[in-house]
């Protein structure tokens, strides 16, 4: 999948808030905003139609 980079302003605490939320799920903040993004275009399309595809940038599980 190609992507786009793009630059973002963003609020300090609400950036401090994404970093805390991607660590916790084992995402970069990039990866924890796009993962977002899409679940609100996802909701926004009423969770009809083709759902959009998901690159996670997260490690594999080491769960035994």
């Amino acid at each position: 999948m190609e992507r786009k980079a793009f630059l973002l302003r963003i609020d300090r605490k609400l950036w401090a808030e994404l970093e805390t939320w991607a660590q916790s799920e084992l995402r970069s903040v990039n990866s924890q905003v796009e993962y977002l993004l899409r679940l609100a275009v996802q909701k926004r399309r009423g969770g009809q139609g083709q759902r959009l595809p998901f690159v996670a940038n997260r490690p594999a599980s080491t769960k035994p």
